[in-house]
């Protein structure tokens, strides 16, 4: 099994209010060089439907979604092994350095998509964060015990944390 490197830069800028950190991309979001990139990923379908907006579909757009609407987003692994886009299979992690955006941005709360992402968030980052994370059901495809629309009301919370 080999070491793949995170590829896709964090997202964020000085009017961040809120941080949103996956896992570790998956094979489609690290050929599209960009986050939630598999199209059956409901990331872009639920956090749109939360601020009432358009799904952005191009890169650009979605940077753009993101920073309009307050969020810095980014992912707790910098590094790891894992077989496809498993989560599960994530070995030997190395976490990202998330200080870059909290000494530059006003981060109100931090959020993690999914248990593997609050795993890994408790196990690396809490001791230099000292943040509490909160844990949203994931939007991954894997996750078929919740719908659209359970998933968009569950993660309301972050509007009112973006303001």
């Amino acid at each position: 099994m080999d070491t793949i490197i995170h590829n896709i830069p964090p997202v964020f800028d000085s009017e961040s209010r809120i941080l949103i950190l996956g896992s570790f991309p998956s094979v489609k979001s690290r050929e599209a060089e960009f986050f939630y990139g598999h199209p059956q990923n409901r990331f872009w379908k639920v956090t749109a439907a939360v601020f009432s907006d358009e799904v952005p579909q191009t890169t650009v757009e979605k940077k753009s979604f993101l920073l309009r609407n307050h969020i810095a987003l980014w992912d707790v692994i910098a590094s790891c092994e894992i077989t496809g886009s498993a989560d599960s299979s994530i070995k030997n992690a190395v976490p990202n350095d998330i200080s870059v955006i909290l000494d530059t941005a006003d981060i109100r709360a931090v959020f993690v998509n999914g248990k593997t992402a609050e795993k890994y968030y408790k196990k690396y980052l809490f001791s230099q964060t000292k943040r509490e994370a909160i844990c949203l059901s994931s939007t991954s495809p894997a996750n078929a015990a919740k719908s659209l629309e359970q998933l968009v009301e569950e993660w309301r919370i972050i509007k009112g944390r973006s303001l």
